[in-house]
């Protein structure tokens, strides 16, 4: 591709034609999202065309294609002075907006095609003055750069719905301005020091988590032995009184089994003592003495026999005298 440069009267020379070659063409043509416009004698007429190919009258009707959808006006370089006096520049801030369609002769009417130079361009320089003007450095900077764009926007919309109210300020941003380079090694340093104080304090809340979480486990673990002591110790107690229980029953059945035996022996003493007084007769102790006598008798050989005398009627008398007495006593 071959590029010629012109000479600067052809420059001023081409738009020039342009211009003219648009007044005399009688077909135009609008764009998408822009509607025509037009001037016939210097006066706005009250009439909007739409995207496409149109028909106007030569020299004496002028078209201007109007944007209608969203579009972003560039502000660049603007000087503020802070409220204690730091010169500060924004070097681009960036404004979308829209003009309603509705509205476009009302706003072209009042203040021309070049709208946006005077609610745009010189509104955005105004309300950073004063924004700058109301702020110190430090709170333009650091602590109120995140508010500045919905602040921007605020002030931007609110003159346009009381002035100009079909332009739709969508949204604004602001890049961050540049400051004296002595200021900003300083805050350069604010920041290593904010930085750092950030960080010791981040330190310190990680060790007092761990001793927190330390604490938490030594106590989970306290909890836990002493749920287990009290599990184990509830276990012996258990244990022991199962253990009691077991020796109660064991020394009832031991106290009612002696108490048995003790009946039974008690019985059969009775019953024997009933049975020996049942025996105790003279006939049966007369049978128990002969039985004893011939248990214990002797022989003897010889020529003398030793003199004993055995009356039984005797012997009778002396055993019915015994039972007698013991019946008495009795």
């Amino acid at each position: 591709m071959t590029c010629v440069v012109l000479p600067n009267y052809m420059q001023v020379i081409l738009p020039t034609l342009s211009i003219f070659g648009q007044n005399m063409s009688i077909l135009h043509q609008v764009p998408e999202g822009h509607v025509g416009v037009y001037w016939r004698g210097g006066a706005l007429l009250n009439v909007n065309t739409d995207p496409g190919f149109h028909l106007k009258l030569p020299l004496i009707t002028y078209f201007e294609p109007i944007q209608v959808t969203l579009q972003t006006d560039l502000v660049r370089n603007i000087p503020c002075g802070t409220k204690g006096g730091v010169m500060i520049n924004f070097a681009k801030i960036e404004v979308v907006n829209r003009l309603h369609k509705d509205y476009v002769y009302d706003t072209l009417r009042d203040y021309g095609v070049k709208y946006d130079d005077t609610w745009i361009y010189d509104k955005i320089h105004h309300e950073i003055n004063q924004f700058c003007s109301a702020h110190s450095l430090q709170q333009v900077y650091i602590d109120m750069f995140d508010q500045i764009d919905e602040k921007m926007k605020d002030a931007l919309q609110a003159d346009c719905t009381r002035y100009a109210p079909g332009i739709e300020i969508i949204s604004v941003r602001v890049t961050k301005p540049s400051i004296p380079e002595s200021v900003r090694r300083n805050f350069e340093q604010m920041e290593e020091e904010r930085t750092k104080v950030l960080i010791a304090e981040e330190k310190q809340r990680v060790s007092e988590k761990e001793a927190e979480t330390k604490k938490k486990i030594a106590i989970s673990e306290a909890e836990k032995n002493a749920y287990v002591s009290k599990i184990q110790m509830e276990q012996k107690l258990t244990e022991k009184d199962s253990l009691r229980k077991e020796a109660e029953i064991s020394n009832t059945m031991y106290l009612a089994r002696e108490k048995s035996l003790a009946d039974a022996d008690y019985y059969r003493t009775m019953k024997e003592a009933e049975a020996n007084k049942l025996k105790l007769t003279p006939q049966y102790l007369e049978l128990r003495f002969i039985e004893a006598i011939a248990n214990k008798s002797k022989i003897y050989f010889g020529n003398k026999i030793p003199n004993m005398v055995l009356d039984q009627r005797l012997l009778g008398n002396f055993l019915q005298d015994v039972v007698v007495k013991e019946n008495l006593e009795a």
